[in-house]
């Protein structure tokens, strides 16, 4: 496969970048670092921020407060055209009555660049994203994850320093959606390109990012690397949101050499300490650290009020008493039933202490 030329992907720094309209604060002013040549991803539900910040980098909004750099350079006050970047839309935003080619090369011509050599370039981002001898077929008559594809070379022919991405999986069916993510990610470290990607799904934030921002009322909740965001959330709401998690109540009855002694329901349990004071404290607890044993045990009592085939594994609702709990087990032949008692252990991997 012939490929684009190894991009410069620059840092992109912002120092108290904030986004008012009116009375209303979008983006409230925050700091936030994107090393040149990784994928960052903006996560978070619907209205907390992460498209207006993603449109700020573009240059499609202003920045009310607050300096915007990239690759060293203040480009706070400069409109999009002049900030070396390329943003891919959620809708593609693919000229109907133009030819792919025509679509792909459509930034170069624009620019001045003559039409045979914008093509020749166009065909070459073409074969980048995999739709080498497509150039001539319309929009129209390409699937949606040609489409988006075709998007991503127009994208990619100009040779950004930062490519930016709005929520662009979002019009894929499921399984598609998990294949384009993984080339996605593939082309952003062959290219060398920084990518800063919005989207609201969890599952999508994991697989690509080499660090993921997730948002919270127009401000930054936590930033760090997926592992890091799963395993040692620093509140309930990011907990809960990277990921399906039970939210219980249990009390740190003390810490000593950094660990924690909680009590949750009857059990007792040596977690690290997060620096959680003694006394009521909320619990987040990963379903997959969540271990169901039908005879015997010592773990908490709990009933099974549903379980759920799902070929691989086995999902169990559960009424215990800490609350209600879902599990996620392997157990696809021998299965517990509903209404049936089991005893749970905890694996304390899984299992975290953390703020409200």
């Amino acid at each position: 496969m012939t490929d684009l030329p190894r991009l410069t992907g620059a840092e992109v720094r912002l120092q108290g970048v904030g986004k008012r309209y009116g009375q209303v604060q979008a983006v409230k002013p925050l700091d936030l670092v994107i090393e040149g040549g990784t994928l960052v991803t903006l996560l978070g539900p619907s209205g907390c921020g992460k498209t207006t910040l993603l449109r700020m980098i573009a240059g499609l909004e202003q920045a009310t407060e607050g300096r915007l750099f990239i690759g060293g350079r203040d480009v706070t006050l400069l409109p999009a055209g002049e900030r070396n970047v390329s943003m891919v839309f959620q809708s593609y935003a693919l000229f109907p009555h133009m030819s792919v080619l025509d679509n792909v090369a459509y930034g170069l011509i624009s620019s001045g660049m003559r039409k045979r050599d914008a093509h020749a370039r166009a065909e070459v981002a073409l074969e980048t994203v995999g739709l080498k001898g497509f150039g001539a077929r319309l929009p129209s008559e390409m699937s949606g994850g040609q489409q988006q594809r075709v998007a991503v070379a127009r994208a990619l022919v100009l040779e950004p320093q930062v490519l930016l991405f709005d929520e662009p999986l979002s019009n894929l069916d499921a399984r598609l959606r998990r294949s384009m993510r993984e080339e996605i990610r593939a082309l952003q470290q062959r290219l060398g390109v920084t990518v800063v990607y919005v989207t609201h799904d969890q599952a999508e934030a994991l697989a690509v990012s080499d660090k993921i921002v997730v948002m919270r009322n127009a401000e930054i909740a936590q930033a760090g690397t997926p592992a890091e965001l799963y395993t040692q959330p620093q509140s309930v709401f990011v907990a809960t949101f990277m990921g399906e998690a039970n939210h219980v109540r249990g009390r740190v009855l003390g810490t000593a050499g950094g660990r924690a002694d909680v009590m949750l329901g009857e059990m007792r349990m040596a977690l690290p300490d997060r620096g959680i004071a003694p006394g009521e404290a909320d619990i987040v607890i990963r379903p997959e650290a969540v271990r169901l044993r039908r005879e015997g045990g010592t773990g908490l009592s709990a009933t099974v009020s549903r379980a759920t085939y799902m070929g691989s594994h086995t999902e169990y609702h559960l009424t215990s008493a800490v609350g209600e709990l879902f599990a996620v087990s392997p157990d696809r032949l021998q299965r517990a039933r509903p209404g049936e008692t089991v005893s749970v252990d905890l694996d304390p991997e899984g299992v975290i202490v953390v703020r409200p």
